[in-house]
């Protein structure tokens, strides 16, 4: 009876396998992968199924998790995939990251906070809301700004370029002559 089991069981031990990345290759709808396997055992064009609104390319070396449908080692597909050489470690529980092999992350913190670290933070797009109910703070030497900046907007509907203009032309009547002051000689 056993060597009519055994072909199953052999079957059954590679339905699940362990890899090695060697190629991403990410023009296609479905990522594909080349993998090392066992001794010997390369295997390309794997599908590698991630969820649904996150993606990534993983570098070469990273390590995959692999079924192989019915133990036919011709079919795989890629269902885990993570590199410990570059993973994130020491966050909290509850804690979720997003994070590359330079140092950048995006890590949502326990008590509703997050942490961007980078270094060159960019968005592109049309409007942008920061949603803070106690503060906002920049930790930078310098704050750029290429639009103009409203406080306040809810009952203030001057710009700092509104106001700017409108303190470098504003005048005070003289009090001993009558007639208006010059502009003011600084400029804001």
């Amino acid at each position: 009876m056993s060597n009519t089991l055994n072909p199953i069981i052999k079957r059954v031990r590679l339905m699940l396998g362990r890899g090695i990345v060697r190629l991403v290759l990410d023009n296609e709808g479905i990522q594909k992968m080349q993998v090392s396997l066992l001794k010997n055992e390369v295997r390309s064009a794997l599908e590698r199924f991630q969820e649904y609104g996150f993606t990534s390319n993983p570098r070469a070396g990273a390590e995959a998790a692999i079924m192989f449908l019915g133990g036919m080692r011709d079919h795989g597909i890629i269902v885990g995939v993570e590199d410990r050489r570059y993973r994130l470690q020491g966050l909290t529980s509850g804690e979720v990251a997003i994070y590359t092999d330079e140092g950048d992350k995006i890590v949502l913190k326990r008590g509703n906070e997050i942490e961007v670290t980078t270094n060159k933070y960019k968005v592109n797009c049309q409007d942008y809301e920061v949603n803070a109910s106690n503060k906002a703070t920049f930790n930078t030497p310098l704050l750029r700004a290429s639009g103009d900046i409203i406080d306040n907007y809810t009952t203030n509907f001057n710009s700092m370029a509104n106001g700017r203009t409108i303190y470098n032309q504003h005048v005070h009547p003289e009090n001993d002559s009558g007639g208006p002051t010059d502009d003011p000689n600084q400029q804001m």
